[in-house]
């Protein structure tokens, strides 16, 4: 076998989980390799990206925190991002539609400029594309897929034989391929997982009043709904978490029927909705991997661990999956050790697992809070919002590890300390 065969780092993944770890080790001196099944054409992403603009928004947007603005900086991604398209978001108002709880979170409160933006997942992945193509020590390979991943050998060192019937060797094999990651797979990782019981509604709607640069949620008795504000101000993205059979009749909905019942649903804070693009629906599942890493081989983000969109944290957790990564493998090679032992890749996962695993608890807990038709927590839920949103400190000590910036942050996500 030649030396063309073999690299340091396989990415299985061109997502924006993937390609920020890959912008991430633009200075590590590693050979990197991107798999990517798509066919999407990475010689010209900002072109790619400006000729979606004219069909509109993207349904898929994330909500981006302090701490991933700060990752994607350093990944060299976030001039671009500024460049394309975002909205800052300067509050963020929940209140439970089955009673009288709200709590309101306000950027002017913490004296910061806002409290994230509003990116769509095309931008952030369009940027860090770009990015990806700039770097000597970086290969894309679109539609390509990863068929069989050998065993470690004595060096940690793995075995990948390709779609294309090329066969590569790898120092280490990351899975950043989503939920269903067959490279997780592959590699013999089980994981823990259940059917949350909703189905998720997203698209773009044009409302009667402005989204006043606001995040909306609003829990109702199926599930929560959010309003998430576009750079045009009547626009938002939604985000629609309800029952199956619910999800289902609001598709079969015509566009006018639709609107009126999302109006209905989100109590026209808004006015009326006046019109929504294609409509998507997605089952929402909650998964964990059994373990992050073994030798020769680490998963990241939606490979690793996904869970319910309603405090919009999937993303970010995925992107401090990159950077603790990165970190690691840094390190390592810095250090002069064996960077794709097992040994040394649980780092990563001591750094990881246990936050992503607190967070997948906080949303399961918010979840079981809200979807209960008991009227004693639903009175304390009610009662608790209501005083929450009257103890400022607290409020905004919890506002500020949503926010990341505060907590157990991956070095390259803590945001440099202001004069």
């Amino acid at each position: 076998m030649t030396q063309n065969n073999e690299t340091d780092l396989v990415i299985v993944g061109a997502g924006m989980v993937g390609l920020t770890l890959a912008a991430l080790l633009a200075d590590s001196g590693l050979r990197i390799r991107i798999l990517e099944s798509r066919e999407i054409d990475p010689a010209n992403a900002l072109a790619w990206e400006h000729s979606q603009r004219a069909n509109g928004y993207d349904p898929r947007v994330s909500a981006l925190t302090v701490a991933s603005q700060q990752v994607l900086t350093a990944a060299g991604a976030w001039q671009q991002i500024e460049q394309m398209r975002l909205m800052p978001y300067r509050a963020m108002d929940v209140w439970d539609g089955e009673g009288s709880g709200a709590i309101r979170f306000d950027c002017a409160e913490l004296h910061e400029p806002c409290l994230g933006h509003i990116v769509e997942n095309r931008v952030t992945q369009a940027a860090l594309l770009n990015r990806v193509q700039g770097q000597e020590n970086c290969e894309l390979f679109v539609a390509v897929r990863l068929q069989e991943l050998s065993e470690p050998d004595a060096d940690a060192m793995r075995t990948l034989t390709l779609s294309n019937g090329e066969v590569i060797r790898a120092r280490c094999v990351v899975a950043a391929d989503g939920a269903l990651s067959n490279t997780r797979r592959l590699a013999g990782i089980g994981m823990w997982e259940w059917d949350y019981g909703h189905h998720a509604i997203v698209t773009t709607v044009a409302t009667e009043k402005s989204n006043q640069a606001t995040c909306w949620q609003r829990f109702t008795e199926d599930g929560p709904l959010a309003f998430l504000p576009l750079p045009d101000p009547h626009l938002s993205s939604i985000v629609w978490s309800t029952s199956p059979d619910h999800a289902k009749a609001l598709m079969e909905l015509d566009e006018a029927e639709f609107c009126q019942a999302l109006g209905r649903a989100f109590e026209e804070r808004l006015g009326v909705v006046q019109q929504t693009d294609q409509r998507f629906v997605f089952p929402l599942r909650q998964r964990h991997a059994k373990q992050y890493v073994k030798a020769g081989f680490a998963a990241i983000g939606d490979a690793a661990h996904t869970i319910h969109p309603l405090a919009g944290q999937g993303v970010n957790l995925g992107l401090m999956d990159a950077a603790a990564l990165a970190e690691t493998i840094i390190d390592g090679v810095a250090d002069g050790v064996a960077w794709n032992s097992e040994y040394h890749l649980r780092r990563f996962q001591r750094a990881r697992q246990s936050e992503n695993l607190q967070m997948a608890a906080t949303m399961e807990g918010f979840k079981r809070l809200f979807n209960t038709h008991n009227p004693l927590p639903r009175l304390l839920r009610n009662s608790g919002m209501s005083l929450l949103n009257t103890l400022a400190p607290v409020k905004n000590h919890i506002v500020q590890q949503a926010m990341g910036l505060s907590g157990n942050l991956p070095r390259l996500a803590r945001r440099p300390v202001r004069d």
